[in-house]
């Protein structure tokens, strides 16, 4: 980093003496301590973020309250989200991070994982033709070509205002001095124990000899990942890419039968995409365009559910979850049937959102009575992990960023690249698997996801900025595989359309209908035990299930300038605000 880069440094925990940088070699000194609250559901007038975590949520708010803003803080809670919560922060998968600036700037990062050049549409098929699931799910071949850190360096590149260095160190001490395991992380490790101890430097991090995760309460520390990390820091993120980084994850993949090539690294490069603009209840609604099938379904949804009046209907009731559902149903049809990555198919995003389009959905929704989805087209469903982790930030000068990110399911492809503690994703399972057929059980044979070189596999992640008039009002996101479109587009409607309390919609029961398999699944609650049956007097198959989704919210008042920031307590996340200093 040049002297003319220089800046005090940020560290997420820990006083030490300030430094100047005056050296290649990186350091970090603290911010002055103060004005930082920790929470679930705070407001301020200052900045704040919302994660699944309040140490990386922490970390993001004093890179606020040390003067950066929405881009740099969510660059700092990403890198610390690799450490606090493995099971989706990451260094080693993708996703799409949304920028609405303090000056009205917009911008879509698309840092989604891309298929290696050895790759072909029938890379989960053996010698005999026979799809292996296990393929796309665990190990080295199902690793794609990593997009986080590209992904923060092109948004940081173009809207940071801080050092690169200062967003990356405070992980890296995370990292090094270890962090405190709660029972969120000892229970998804456990989880993929068994999965992680066949991979031996996974092993090594996350196990004991007797293959068991950390206990609740010890002092967990990732060494590799901290050395990962200050590489990073000292060289910039093009050393993940092409440095010591990159030829250890390459040099693993070789080792181990993956796909991934040196030259795969160089020549990825994350995409600025502009956002797409749904006019939906008196508000516009800034969310991904393609490879992301997000702003399409929301848009199909919300259009649909507004000519549908359900601003008249009252949330969670019985009609209110027919019509969404129906809705839902509808948009998924349409996400299989056209959707993939606009570089290698045409995309006919403006037809999908055309005011005919969706008037005709819309009419084709009987108010009390199921449509089977066989009537819209044959099983086209394709299951997607649901270990992904959503952050929502605003600065105090009102930017904001929804960032969505993932290793696809929970801790990738449950492999680790030797010497780096990074782990890698199994993103090259969310292409249709077998192609030319499609059947009930999940397979996908449709063309526009098929997996080819270079192609970024489809997506639900679905981070939201909610303008009313030209300024910013919430901005949300969510995890959840296929379940997050609905996830998102249920706490729209309700902030949207019925006014709702920020805290009420948050918690609030969850739907999702993704049209095959043709049932509804709502989060049970004590009192809609009997929906299963009451629904299912409409023709709808409904399963109650524990959890949907868990989204972080932030909600901007424009009349007085207070911010709320909430997370979900699904997973006990966390929010942390940087109050603006006094008098000011």
């Amino acid at each position: 980093m040049s002297a003319s880069r220089c800046a005090t440094l940020v560290v997420a925990t820990a006083l030490v003496v300030a430094t100047a940088c005056v050296a290649p070699e990186p350091v970090a000194a603290p911010i002055v301590p103060g004005g930082i609250r920790v929470g679930q559901d705070l407001t301020t007038f200052g900045g704040g973020v919302a994660c699944v975590d309040r140490v990386a949520a922490r970390v993001g708010a004093e890179i606020l309250a040390a003067g950066g803003n929405a881009v740099d803080a969510a660059i700092a809670t990403g890198f610390a989200l690799a450490v606090t919560h493995p099971a989706a922060g990451n260094l080693g998968g993708g996703g799409f991070m949304l920028v609405r600036t303090a000056d009205g700037t917009e911008a879509a990062f698309d840092y989604r994982e891309v298929a290696p050049a050895a790759v072909g549409a029938d890379l989960f098929l053996d010698d005999a033709g026979g799809y292996r699931a296990e393929w796309a799910r665990t190990g080295h071949r199902a690793v794609g070509v990593p997009g986080t850190v590209a992904g923060f360096a092109r948004a940081h590149a173009r809207f940071g205002s801080l050092p690169w260095a200062t967003l990356v160190l405070p992980a890296e001490r995370l990292a090094r001095e270890g962090i405190l395991v709660d029972e969120d992380l000892n229970e998804s490790l456990d989880e993929v124990a068994a999965q992680l101890a066949r991979n031996p430097a996974a092993a090594a991090i996350f196990l004991d000899g007797e293959g068991r995760p950390p206990p609740v309460g010890v002092r967990f520390v990732q060494r590799d990942l901290a050395r990962t990390l200050r590489r990073l820091a000292k060289n910039g993120p093009a050393e993940f890419y092409r440095g010591e980084v990159a030829d250890l994850i390459v040099a693993d993949m070789a080792e181990h039968g993956g796909l991934l090539t040196a030259e795969d690294l160089d020549v990825y490069r994350a995409v600025e995409r502009l956002p797409l603009r749904l006019p939906v209840f008196g508000h516009q609604v800034l969310a991904m365009p393609p490879p992301s099938s997000a702003g399409v379904a929301l848009g199909q949804i919300l259009g649909v559910l507004e000519r549908r009046s359900i601003d008249e209907v009252e949330s969670m009731s019985l009609e209110f979850v027919h019509l969404y559902a129906e809705a839902a149903r509808r948009a998924f049809a349409d996400r299989a049937a056209f959707l993939g990555d606009p570089d290698f198919v045409d995309v006919p995003v403006a037809d999908l959102l055309a005011d005919a389009r969706l008037d005709s959905l819309a009419a084709s929704i009987d108010g009390w009575r199921a449509t089977p989805s066989e009537d819209l087209g044959p099983p086209l469903a394709l299951p997607e992990g649901t270990d992904t982790t959503h952050f929502s930030v605003v600065d105090r000068w009102g930017g904001v960023v929804a960032n969505t990110y993932t290793l696809e399911q929970s801790y990738g492809a449950k492999v680790v690249a030797a010497g780096t503690g990074v782990l890698l994703n199994n993103e090259l399972g969310d292409f249709n698997r077998v192609p030319g057929r499609t059947d009930r059980e999940g397979l996908i044979g449709t063309a526009p996801n098929l997996a080819a070189p270079g192609k970024r596999p489809l997506s639900s992640m679905s981070p939201v900025i909610v303008l009313r008039g030209d300024v910013p009002v919430v901005v949300a996101g969510s995890p959840g595989g296929r379940t997050i479109i609905n996830t998102v587009g249920g706490l729209l409607v309700d902030l949207l359309a019925h006014g709702a309390d920020p805290g009420e919609a948050l918690a609030r029961p969850r739907v999702h209908h993704g049209w095959f398999p043709d049932r509804i699944q709502i989060e049970a609650r004590p009192d809609n035990a009997s929906w299963p049956e009451l629904l299912g007097a409409l023709g709808h198959d409904v399963k109650l299930v524990k959890r949907l989704g868990d989204a972080h919210l932030i909600v901007l008042d424009p009349r007085t300038g207070e911010r709320r920031v909430l997370a979900d307590t699904r997973l006990d996340g966390g929010v942390a605000v940087a109050d603006p200093p006094a008098g000011s």
